[in-house]
Order: structure tokens, then sequence, then C-alpha cells
């Protein structure tokens, strides 16, 4: 089974409100709600990977050192298995903007299961709720 390395970012804004983009029609998973990312190149590390994806999904520029790791889900589909770390980001240059035609949305950490995610997203949803919610 092949391992696919990808990284993720919740992006937080200064209401504590996370970043989820809808994954477009068409596409694996399509019309699921998922933290922005994308998968590592060979030889690029995660945080190299997640601020060359920030950068092409949204226009903004992030630094390494804004990049906290928070928690990592490994996860069997039927024909892969992936593997993801998921970092916080609160600080970031630039206005977020959909450059890929995916739709955004700014939620609360406490509904973000309201939105249906790929199975892999989901289970890092209590650890974003336990590091923003009081």
């Amino acid at each position: 089974m092949n391992l696919v390395l990808v990284v993720a970012a919740a992006l937080v804004d200064a209401d504590g409100r996370v970043l989820i983009a809808r994954r477009p029609a068409g596409k694996h998973f399509g019309g699921l709600w998922e933290f922005p990312g994308g998968k590592i190149e060979d030889g690029e590390p995660p945080e190299a990977s997640l601020i060359r994806e920030l950068r092409e999904e949204l226009g903004i520029e992030v630094r390494e050192a804004c990049l906290a790791p928070l928690s990592f889900v490994s996860h069997a589909y039927a024909d892969f298995h992936l593997l993801m770390p998921l970092y916080v980001c609160r600080r970031w240059e630039g206005f977020v903007v959909a450059r890929e035609g995916q739709a955004l949305k700014w939620v609360r950490p406490r509904d973000l299961r309201d939105y249906p995610m790929p199975p892999a997203d989901a289970p890092l949803i209590p650890a974003l709720t336990s590091l923003l919610e009081p």
C-alpha cells in the first residue's frame, strides 16, 4: 500500500476561527471540507511544503517560526495510507484568497463537526477544539 505524505494547517484568525476549504467537485472527496495544505514533495520538509501550499492555494506568506505542530493523523484508505501532520498558524502576511476556485469559510472550532470532512481530517478536530475553545 502506498504511503502518501500530506501536511495541513489550521489557520486561526484574531477571533479564534479556523479556516476550512471545500474541495472542488470532480476531485477526490469533492464537496467535503478540509484544512488547507497538500502533498509533501520528495525531499521537502513538511514545513516548507506547507508554506508553499499556503502560498499557492491562499496567496499568503507564512514563516516557518509561525507554524506550531499540533497533532497528526494516520489513516488507511482503500488504496493508500495517509500520514498528515497538522500545524496551527496564527500569523501570516497577505489576505486569504481562494486561488484555486475553492470555497473558504472561517469556522469556530466547536462548529467544525457541522462541515463534512474526509475521514482523515475529522480526527484532528478534538485537538483543535481543546486548544482553541475556552
